[in-house]
């Protein structure tokens, strides 16, 4: 394994001018986030094939050459289990890699299997226990160690032949759009904040619009003053809050743990969230947080489970990539409420392949 440190504009250009010619890069990052709400990138590796360049982002003052490689249509990115990486390319960036082809997620296109981690990946194709004793390292300190620089070089100088191969594959089996078309509706960010009140739904409507309105201005305040959301207010006291319904600044510092800084800097602007949220109708705010199945719709959703158990054997695509459980749920309660709108994520291959079997049996099942 070579590798070299990129830390300058002209040392850049001169590594991206010598390899635009190649079909694939393979590209990762390494970045921190402790006390940010932000990641904040610390290191981009690149890999065309023999060698890996460690571009140092504390070096370079012109961008624009990495958002030219980025959205370079003719140069495939590879990246594995992008979507923290793509976290960190809006915010520094200000682009999303394209075309992108994700390695986790072809590996499961493919039929290697779901969810597989890079160090599988890597044990797979070259039966080699890669180290990860730098996971938790401090990548802004400078200069980096050799440790360090090594292990970030082993994850694109691995990743660039799995990925070749893994396309290979996927061109045998007539499923390289799949994994292009996935990687281009992938967006950074994961599910919801509101989506970890799991017993939400048990609220009273008053409380969960409160909830929803609260999980609201804590993220756009953890946004604007770049912090993690439980250092603006944790999901317990968060949740005391609701449950207090508090109706004044003494009654809002009254709740158990509740920070007095926060009281003192935004009390006024968090009891009049409040206060408009449990004077606003049923129907606003609540509508975020998703109600459980029926015993019936259960009972609908472990047959649908088993079909498309069926549907994943034919392809030997696991089902969860097929469709994860979360999405045939929402099959279920779309088949209810006609004219509901489908998320990106069932359009494209999985609209064939995977959604329209769905649906017809659900109808199916519905008219016998």
């Amino acid at each position: 394994m070579t590798w070299s440190l990129i830390d300058n504009d002209t040392a850049l250009v001169q590594v991206l001018d010598a390899h635009q010619s190649h079909a694939y890069v393979a590209v990762d990052t390494e970045f921190r986030r402790r006390d940010t709400f932000y990641p904040q990138v610390a290191l981009l590796q690149l890999c065309w094939g023999e060698e890996a360049y460690l571009v140092d982002p504390l070096g370079l003052d012109d961008l624009e050459p990495l958002r030219q490689l980025l959205t370079n249509i003719n140069q495939i990115k590879m990246v594995h289990s992008a979507s923290e990486d793509l976290e960190v390319f809006v915010r520094w960036l200000g682009v999303l890699p394209n075309p992108l082809f994700d390695t986790q997620r072809a590996a499961a296109l493919v039929g290697l299997g779901s969810g597989l981690s890079y160090r599988a990946l890597v044990a797979i194709f070259f039966d080699v226990d890669i180290p990860k004793d730098e996971t938790q390292s401090d990548w802004l300190q400078r200069p980096l160690s050799p440790a360090q620089a090594e292990y970030a070089a082993l994850d694109v100088t691995y990743l660039h032949p799995i990925g070749v191969q893994l396309q290979e594959r996927a061109a045998s089996l007539k499923r390289m759009d799949w994994i292009l078309e996935d990687g281009a509706r992938m967006r950074p960010g994961g599910k919801p904040p509101i989506t970890k009140f799991k017993n939400a739904y048990r609220l009273p409507p008053s409380q969960q619009r409160m909830l929803a309105a609260l999980v609201d201005w804590r993220e756009a305040e953890a946004r604007e003053r770049d912090r993690p959301r439980s250092w603006i207010l944790s999901d317990k006291v968060l949740t005391a809050v609701v449950r207090a319904m508090p109706t004044s600044t003494r009654e809002l510092a009254r709740v158990d743990d509740m920070p007095q800084g926060l009281v003192r800097r935004a009390g006024e602007k968090l009891v009049a969230c409040i206060s408009a949220a449990s004077e606003s109708s049923d129907s606003e705010g609540s509508d975020q947080i998703v109600q459980p199945l029926s015993s019936a719709e259960r009972r609908v959703l472990s047959e649908l489970s088993e079909y498309l158990r069926g549907i994943a054997e034919e392809v030997d695509i696991p089902p969860e990539v097929l469709m994860p459980k979360a999405d045939l749920e929402r099959l279920i309660r779309a088949e209810a409420v006609p004219a509901t709108p489908l998320p990106d994520a069932w359009l494209g291959w999985r609209s064939e392949q995977v959604v329209a079997p769905l649906r017809n049996w659900l109808r199916e099942r519905g008219e016998a």
